[in-house]
Order: C-alpha cells, then sequence, then structure tokens
C-alpha cells in the first residue's frame, strides 16, 4: 500500500498527519508512506525527524483583500497545482489523506480527480476554508468535532473520529509525570501553558494566581510561558513566590506528555490536538481561546467542550487574573465538581481516533483496488 499524507504549515496539521502514519504502519508494516509539504512550514524540520520521506510542492494562502500578495499567491497555486500533478503521477498512491493547511488543496484536488481514494482529517469544530472546498471532492472526511461536520459538502462520507493523540500522550503515567518535574503527588497539580511560544494574556494572569497561591499546600503549579515571555514573568513574579515551592515556572515544556500525565487542571489555549490530549487524560480546563485563530475556531472547539461539562471558557478580552484566581479557588473547594469535568473530559476523549482513521482509509483503499 502506497499511502500519500499531506498537512502542513503548523503543528496542529502536521502531528495529526504524524499520529495517522503511525496507525497506518501498525496496520501495515510494509506501507510506504510519503508526506507532502512545503518548504516554507514547520514540516522541513519536523518530519525528516519521524523518518518519513517528505517531498516539496510551492503554494501559498491566499490574503483576505486584493493586492499583490493575492496575485503572488495565485501565480504560486498554479504552479503548486502543476507540482502536485506531476508529484501524484510519480509516487502514484493507493490512498491520499490530508490533515489541512494550504498544502493539500493541490495535491488532494488531483488525487481526486485521478479517481485515487482521498481523505481529509478536520480537527477544528468549525473548518479551515481548504477542507470545506476539498469536502466537495474527497471520499471521506474525519471529523475531530461532530459539530464540523454540518460545514461540510454532501459528497463526502463524514465520520466522526475524533483527532488522532500520539501514543506518547496516551501511553505517559501520572507517577512518571510528577517524578520528572519534582511534583507532590499529595496536591492538586495546576498546569498553565499558552502553545509553545506563550500566551501573554495567560502569563498575565497567571501572575495573580501565583502570588496568591503561592506557598498554599494544597495546590502547586506548573506554568510554561514561552520562552518570548519568560523572563518578564519571573520578574512580575519576585524571588519570593519562585522560591515559595509550589510554584515551578519555565519557559517551556519539553516534555509535554509527562506534563499533562501530572496534571489535575489546565488553563490553556484551544487549539484542537491540545485539547485532545487534554481530554484523553480526562484533564478538566480553562480554555482561553486564541482570538486570531482562522474563522475564530479555538472558540468552536472550546464551546463544544464547555457544551460537555469538560471546560470552562473566558475569551481573550475578558480573561483577568481575578477571575482565573476566583475559579481556580472554587474548584479547589469544590473536589466533586473537579471530578465530575474529569469524567467528562474522558467521556468526550477519542484515544482510538488515530487507529479509527488508519482503518477506515486503508479499508476505502482494498475497495478501490
Amino acid at each position: 500500500m502506497k499511502v500519500v499524507l499531506s498537512g502542513g504549515g503548523t503543528g496542529g496539521h502536521i502531528y495529526p498527519a504524524l499520529t495517522i502514519a503511525g496507525a497506518l504502519r501498525r496496520l501495515d508494516p510494509d506501507c510506504e508512506i510519503t508526506f507532502v509539504g512545503t518548504r516554507k512550514g514547520l514540516e522541513k524540520d519536523i518530519i525528516p525527524r519521524y523518518g518519513y520521506p517528505l517531498k516539496f510542492i510551492q503554494v501559498a494562502g491566499f490574503e483576505r483583500h486584493l493586492g499583490l500578495g493575492t496575485l503572488k499567491s495565485a501565480c504560486e497555486l498554479v504552479l503548486g497545482m502543476k507540482e502536485a500533478y506531476s508529484l501524484l503521477n510519480q509516487l502514484d498512491p493507493d490512498l491520499v489523506i490530508g490533515t489541512g493547511g494550504y498544502v493539500c488543496g493541490p495535491i488532494l484536488f488531483w488525487a481526486a480527480m485521478k479517481r485515487v481514494p482521498t481523505c481529509i482529517q478536520e480537527q477544528n469544530a468549525m473548518p479551515g476554508v481548504t477542507n470545506k472546498i476539498l469536502s466537495r471532492f474527497v471520499d471521506e472526511v474525519f471529523l475531530g468535532y461532530k459539530e464540523g461536520g454540518r460545514y461540510f459538502a454532501s459528497h463526502a462520507k463524514k465520520v466522526y473520529t475524533g483527532n488522532p493523540v500520539r501514543q506518547e500522550i496516551l501511553e505517559a503515567r501520572r507517577e512518571e509525570g510528577l517524578a520528572k518535574f519534582g511534583l507532590d503527588p499529595e496536591k492538586t497539580t495546576l498546569l498553565a501553558f499558552g502553545g509553545s511560544r506563550g500566551a501573554r494574556t495567560i502569563n498575565q494572569a497567571m501572575v495573580t494566581v501565583e502570588q496568591k497561591l503561592a506557598g498554599n499546600p494544597r495546590i502547586q503549579i506548573l506554568h510554561a510561558t514561552g520562552t518570548a515571555g519568560y523572563e518578564k514573568h519571573a520578574e512580575a513574579l519576585g524571588d519570593k513566590v519562585l522560591h515559595a515551592g509550589n510554584i515551578h515556572v519555565v519557559p517551556y515544556l519539553h516534555d509535554m506528555p509527562l506534563a499533562l500525565a501530572a496534571a489535575d487542571l489546565a488553563v490553556s489555549r484551544a487549539g484542537a490536538i491540545g485539547l485532545a490530549e487534554l481530554m484523553v487524560k480526562g484533564i478538566p480546563s480553562i480554555l482561553v481561546p486564541y482570538p486570531y485563530a482562522t474563522a475564530n475556531h479555538q472558540e468552536y472547539n472550546a464551546r463544544a467542550l464547555a457544551a460537555q461539562g469538560a471546560a470552562l471558557v473566558a475569551l481573550d478580552k475578558d480573561l483577568t487574573g481575578d477571575w482565573l484566581l476566583e475559579e481556580v479557588e472554587k474548584l479547589l473547594r469544590e473536589p466533586e465538581r473537579l471530578e465530575t469535568m474529569h469524567r467528562s473530559a474522558l467521556r468526550a476523549a477519542m484515544p482510538q481516533a488515530a487507529d479509527a482513521i488508519a482503518e477506515a482509509a486503508m479499508e476505502l483503499a482494498e475497495r478501490n483496488k
């Protein structure tokens, strides 16, 4: 079986593709997998580390207003369509799967035109433009959120699978996580993070939380500020808070699977894959959607989880340190509420999503041989 996986630009598109690739290999160890991306996206650095071959085409997203940038993007799209056509002829795949990003457009379009079995995996409750268009041509759409199904064309079969989560996340154990970060197993662990670059609004609100809860015997905080925000955050807290014993502030978490394994409560943005990881670990969350995400998809993601009782939501413009402190303290006083959110998170989780996607995609390819 020869499979092409295409997804690029950000980790939110790349890691789902890698997770699906791993599931395909578990089903068929002899499966030949090739990734397709662009030289501008993170895939050029990430994919080679996992040992998969990576091919490039040239394509760019369109700006939301007319101008020279739009003309340049149109020219790149024409070139990308030509390169994608040639590449597919060269690779001659039995199956093509897209996980989002502009690079998927030309690859999935030509694959569909050549009647190669095609699928897309949409992570968000509010789908991106590329995947909405592609749903008119591909065979199947794998949904990270049920709510996303309404935005896709009826041509494609829509299957709710949840979002694929890395094996390292599924396998990480609480005891390992606590030991890794030097945390106390008797205390509630609050994990705060805003993605690899951090989130300024979350950091600002966490200053109040950490100052107030420094030295509290019931809670400990593990907070990744992002490398750019670390020095400013540490200065705002001061040495007394940083050395209180229960406040652990770092620029970046190099072992997120173990950090999640140790967490009892999280404060984070609402990227689809990050939320899937929180859910499979059963972590109640206070979500602060990134306000500039395309089509406001992070708020849609967060609202979907809040509706299931697994999360609280605060818009970025409304988040304050006092509000966040009040909510954290409420949850500390109401362990039964925290437990209810924990159970809701586990119910919302789809830990076998990658395997379900791989199995359905393989069946599609086999039917079309």
